[in-house]
């Protein structure tokens, strides 16, 4: 009698052909810094509490930023800090992080721990840009800033394009506020609430307006959580002030 039935799935491994991640990222990376840049804290975790990427993620979210808003400041001249805020925002946001890491295949080589395997973590956008934003901040400690810079600017600049032409996606916070602003409705805060273990912690947002509840919004930070509360709030906004 067949058990297969009844087997557990077994989730892939992370791969370890390294040298064909490096063929792909386009920069070289410091053999001891890419394994501690794919170091997810749940596998950190559940290995004895090894360093995780998160001080290599603060730092190449610096990087990343230098490098867009550098880039940005000097394509566009014409435009205002007032536009050139969100169109860095939506270049360097989750979404599009988490596209680059899927196209150069970052989501395969990527540490994780059993329960982020099992809850198919190596397609959550938050792991994926966060692990890209790690291994940016290894390639600039490996090489410096020049070499990272070419590789940001060449995986990052197809977003910066699609972001000049966007609404107000550009920055969900900042439209809703004016959305606010315009129904003379004050200032738009984030009721937040925490759940779940350090290593793998989760915040809901929810949005008031005028002393009301709108849209909710989860993420793995505060500030991610606000922008999905804000993001689902807008439509909202709107619709109930056109009615």
């Amino acid at each position: 009698m067949s058990r297969s039935k009844g087997l557990r799935k077994v989730n892939p491994p992370a791969r370890t052909d390294r040298d064909a991640l490096i063929t792909s990222w386009g920069a070289k990376v410091d053999s001891e810094l890419l394994e501690l840049a794919l170091t997810h804290r749940s596998w950190a975790f559940e290995n004895g509490g090894v360093p995780t990427n998160e001080r290599l993620e603060l730092l190449g979210d610096s990087v990343l930023s230098i490098i867009v808003t550098d880039r940005i400041y000097h394509d566009y001249p014409n435009m205002s800090e007032a536009d050139l805020v969100p169109i860095r925002a939506a270049a360097v946001s989750e979404k599009p992080l988490a596209e680059i890491a899927k196209t150069i295949g970052l989501d395969e080589f990527i540490l994780l721990g059993n329960g982020e395997l099992v809850t198919d973590g190596r397609n959550k956008p938050s792991i994926l840009s966060d692990t890209l934003e790690a291994l940016i901040g290894a390639t600039y400690l490996t090489s410096g800033l020049a070499e990272v810079r070419g590789v940001v600017e060449r995986l990052t600049m197809p977003y910066v394009k699609e972001a000049t032409e966007a609404g107000p996606a550009l920055d969900w916070k900042t439209s809703i506020q004016m959305l606010a602003n315009d129904g003379k409705l004050g200032d738009v805060s984030y009721e937040i609430v925490g759940s779940g273990p350090d290593h793998a912690r989760q915040y809901v947002a929810t949005a008031m307006i005028g002393g009301r509840a709108w849209g909710k919004g989860e993420g793995t930070s505060r500030a991610k959580a606000e922008i999905a509360a804000a993001e689902a709030s807008y439509d909202m906004l709107q619709k109930e002030m056109n009615a």
